[in-house]
Formats: C-alpha cells, structure tokens, sequence
C-alpha cells in the first residue's frame, strides 16, 4: 500500500519525466505491479476482440424458440440446428440455451392452517443396508402437522404399500388422534391412476381414510411445493439426525429416532411462531385432533401362496416350511413387520419368525418331522427300499456285486431272505464284513452268518470220572455187523428151530 504522496510522485515520473515503469520501480524500491496499478495502466488495455462462435449465427433462431416452448431441451435444439447447417458440438449448445432460455419465477403465498386441520406425508430414501446377503432399502416414513410442525418418523426396509399404511397408523396411535385432510404426493400407494382433476385412489389408502374417518388430498403433478411442509422436515431429518449416525439393527434405529425428536425436533422454535416451540404448539393442536375407532387398522400382507413339491413357500426373497400335507394347496400368508403365518381358511397350519435376509429356510422342527415320518411310512413299499431301511451300507454291497457281475434282483431276492431268518442286525454286521474281505455276494453273506450262529452255540463239557474211576479203562468190544445182516435174512424155520433148541 503506498501513499496518495508516493501514487502522485509516480505519475509526474512517468508522464512528466517519460521514466520506465521499470526505472521508476528502482529508484523509488517499489514492485513493478504496485508502479502499475498507481499509474492505472490497466484501465487502457484492450482485450482481445471475441472470436465468433459457431452458435453465433442461430442465436435468434434459438431465442425465438425458447420463447415459443421454454421447457425444450438442448438435445431436440441441437438436432434442430443440425438440420440447419450448425456444425458446433451439443456442449456448446448447451451453454447458449443456459444464457438464452426465458427464466420465470414462480411467486409463493404463506400458508396458514387451523390446527389438526391438514398434514403432509412422504417417504425419504437414506441408502441401502446389508442384512446377510440381502440388500435392502431403507426408507424413512414421514408425517407432519402442518399447524405445529410435529413429526412422525419410521425407518422401513422398503417403501411398500403395507408398509406405509402401518406408518400411518403408527403415527395416529403416537399422537392420540388423526388430522382432517393428509397431503401426499402421486404415490402408488395413493394414486392409481389421474386424469386432470380426476383421480382413482388405491382401494386400501381409501380404507384407511375410512377407518380413521379423514380425507387423502394429493398434489397437482409435478408440484412438489405443494407439500413444502413435509419435504424441510425430510431435510431436517436428513442434516440434524441421519447424518454419521451409527446403529445396529432399524428397531435401535428407529429407537434413536424417536428420542432425537422428543429432544430436538419438537424443542426448537416453532416455524412461523418464534413464541412457542413445537412441543408447545402441538399441545394446543392435540386436542382438535379426530378422535381414533376402538381398533388399529389391520396393515399385515395377504397374499394366496401355493407350494410346489417341496414343503416351502416363498416370501420376500426367503422360504417358509409348511406341513407336509399342505403341499400344492393353495393357502393364504399373513406376514408383518415380525411374523409370517400361513392359514388353510381360518386354521393355522404355519407359524415362522419373518427374515430379511435372502435365501433363507426358515424351518419349523415339527413340519420335518412329520416329512420324515411319511418317508418312513414309505420305505418298505419295494424291496430295495426295505433294505436300505434296515441295512445302511447295503447300497455299496449292491453296487461292488453288481462290479462283479453278480445279478442285481438275486442279489437282492437272497438278502431279503436272509433278513427275514437272521434279523437286521446280524446282516448288517455280516455286509460290513464281506465288504471288509472284498466277498461282496449273498452267498459269502450265508457263511459269515452260519459261521456266527455256530460260535454262539454251547460248548459240550468233558465228563468227569474222578468218582468212577474204574470207568476210565471202560472198554466196549466192537460188535461185527455182519451178525447182524444174517439175522435179518435167516428163514422162519430156522428161527423156530433156534427157539426150540
């Protein structure tokens, strides 16, 4: 910084004396630039004349354009211009249109309500979290009186329309009663489909608003600020809660949610009436609320589920075992935010834990049991079945058998034989054996058991004659068998005559 003495000596130099900016910068110790800028050279520079843009020649068509249809894209310009001889890159069209295309701002009332009178819902996407192998969306359901800005907040793990009916009925019960009229935003949840004012709604949003007696109000298309109350909520959750907040699983996280609203959200000023605070506020609001019916609005899913040969049925991604005699029947799933049941009518066939995981068999012991009971049942329907019921390894014997060139059916005609005079156990000790010798056959099968049955049959004792022992050199003459075979063929009459004689 130099002083007005210094800026004045300067300037008698170099016009008066026609010294160099460069000799002034020396003998007075200054930088070059300060000379400069005390001189103000600067200011009678002249730049470097604009090139032309090759946009240049289609300005005016491009501006009477934008002011026949302001909303048209560069892209449907370019080709436009395209047609028209324009030989310049989308880009730097694009640059032009942004200078050129009309701009009109949309003026805004303030709006008051009466209290309980009006709400805004919404939800808010905040990412995804993995559960397992699953990968799932986690929403935020948002509802807030328009009157004392009170919010209703609830993570989900999707933005289904069960889903945000619970968020509604949730919130109801938190507050004690329910608004007059609930703005949303075209939703699938709320509208199905709209033509100009005409609007069919979601027949489940319609029983809700039957239920808790209030009316669905959706907003024009495409605007948004209609419902302007709800969406500074959603920013606010997102900036003053979300943000590097760490949790374990969404019951903990709704958990914080709940007690960060408590303590934050409805202790701040009330927008609109910097006197009170919104917990303030919205104590005046709670008594003009309708009243809530005796009972909860049923939000679970109701699906008709059927399973094919296996004993499960498959729900968001996971399975869910049935009794084996429920196999494709059709049947009817009641699922929530904790269980899933399957009915046959009014009976509960089925009652599981819900997962959120993908890929999952949720199973229920008694439904295996049963599955594996029937098996049992079944097992003695052909012979082979009959053996490996009673046998385990007799499928290896079978197969090194049949290796030798043994027939199957013999093979398996022998055994069943063998089963019925030896018992289970004893053949299937005997097949480890002959495996175990390499002898895979029935016949081997038959000495290993006779062999067995004969070790286990009493031994004879040796007499004892230490009382008699003159009976130790007992000798018995061996009589000659020949004496014998004459007796048996000697005549009548000389069996008399012996007699006689």
């Amino acid at each position: 910084m130099i002083t007005p003495e210094q800026k004045a000596n300067i300037r008698r130099l170099f016009h008066g004396e026609h010294w160099k900016i460069g000799t002034i910068a020396a003998e007075l110790g200054l930088h070059p630039n300060t000379v400069r800028a005390a001189l103000e050279v600067e200011r009678f520079k002249r730049g470097a004349a604009p090139r032309a843009a090759l946009t240049d020649p289609y300005r005016d068509f491009i501006r009477q354009t934008l002011e026949q249809h302001p909303r048209l894209r560069a892209t449907r310009l370019y080709q436009m211009l395209r047609d028209r001889g324009y030989t310049g890159s989308v880009v730097q069209l694009r640059r032009v249109v942004a200078t050129l295309r009309p701009t009109k701002q949309e003026a805004f009332l303030r709006l008051s309500t009466l209290p309980a009178e009006q709400a805004q819902a919404d939800w808010a996407s905040f990412g995804t979290v993995t559960i397992g192998r699953a990968q799932r969306r986690l929403s935020c359901f948002v509802l807030t009186l328009s009157y004392s800005r009170a919010l209703y907040l609830e993570f989900f793990l999707d933005q289904t329309l069960e889903n945000f009916l619970l968020g509604h009925v949730h919130a109801f019960a938190e507050w004690g009663g329910c608004p007059r009229t609930i703005l949303y935003d075209n939703l699938k949840a709320v509208v199905l489909e709209r033509y100009g004012n005409a609007i069919h709604f979601h027949p489940r949003l319609l029983e809700l608003c039957g239920h808790y007696h209030f009316a669905a109000q959706p907003c024009r298309p495409f605007r948004g600020s209609e419902k302007g109350r709800v969406e500074r909520a959603i920013q606010y959750i997102r900036h003053s809660f979300f943000a590097a907040r760490p949790f374990t699983n969404l019951p903990d996280f709704n958990r914080q949610a709940w007690r960060w609203r408590d303590t934050v959200a409805h202790q701040r000023a009330c927008p609109g009436d910097e006197t009170r605070t919104v917990a303030q506020r919205f104590a005046l609001e709670r008594a003009q609320l309708l009243a809530l019916p005796a009972h909860a609005f049923d939000c679970d899913v109701v699906r008709t589920v059927q399973s094919d040969k296996t004993i499960y049925v498959r729900f968001d991604l996971n399975d869910y075992s049935i009794p084996p005699d429920a196999v494709r029947r059709p049947l009817t799933l009641v699922a929530n935010a904790d269980t899933v049941r399957l009915l046959d009518g009014t009976t509960e066939l089925a009652r599981h834990r819900r997962s959120y995981d993908r890929q999952q068999r949720i199973d229920d012991p008694a439904h295996i049991a049963a599955l594996v009971q029937q098996k049992r049942q079944a097992l003695g329907s052909t012979a082979v079945a009959r053996l490996r019921h009673a046998i385990p390894n007799v499928e290896q014997f079978l197969a090194a058998a049949f290796a030798r060139g043994e027939s199957l059916a013999r093979q398996t005609n022998q055994l069943l034989g063998l089963l019925d005079d030896y018992g289970a156990a004893e053949l299937a000790a005997a097949v480890s054996e002959a495996l175990e010798r390499n002898t895979p056959r029935a016949s081997s099968l038959l000495f290993i058991l006779s062999r067995r049955h004969r070790s286990r049959r009493p031994r004879l004792l040796p007499v004892d004659l230490s009382r008699h022992p003159e009976l130790a050199d007992l000798a018995i003459p061996t009589q000659q068998l020949e004496v014998y075979d004459e007796l048996s063929n000697h005549d009548p009459d000389s069996a008399n005559f012996s007699d006689h004689d």
